[in-house]
């Protein structure tokens, strides 16, 4: 898995930690330690899935498109658009096997419910809830 979640759950922790002030993506980027084109890379994406804002001009910058109460940490997860925590099948078996015939149906049914099991924890945790770690 790449670290796009990662970024974008300290990219809107952050936020939530700086409420009502507008952050520069230099300013996140900081935080996160990582070059600023990432920070709007990650931050272009999260606007498209509404979940960040931003504000033009020279005291421009970043703040939650809604109250972080309101934000799933599953909202974050599929925005993100991250692969499936075990992967995928790429494998192409043998069909004459009794397993190799079979085995991506199966890996694909037990991936699914993997899947369903994380959306559902991660969406039982809003971004202020996650946020009261750090207070």
């Amino acid at each position: 898995m790449n670290g796009r979640f990662a970024i974008s759950m300290h990219i809107l922790t952050l936020l939530e930690q700086f409420k009502g002030e507008v952050l520069s993506s230099d300013f996140i980027a900081g935080s996160i330690n990582i070059n600023p084109v990432l920070v709007r890379k990650e931050i272009s994406n999260l606007k498209k899935h509404h979940l960040v804002e931003s504000k033009e001009g020279k005291a421009g910058g970043f703040t939650l498109a809604k109250p972080a109460s309101q934000i799933m940490v599953s909202d974050i997860y599929k925005a993100v658009g991250t692969n499936s925590v075990l992967g995928k099948s790429v494998n192409d078996p043998n069909p004459d096997c009794k397993i190799g015939k079979q085995i991506n149906k199966q890996l694909n049914a037990l991936y699914e419910d993997v899947e369903n099991a994380v959306i559902k924890k991660l969406g039982n945790i809003s971004l202020a809830e996650f946020h009261k770690n750090f207070s």
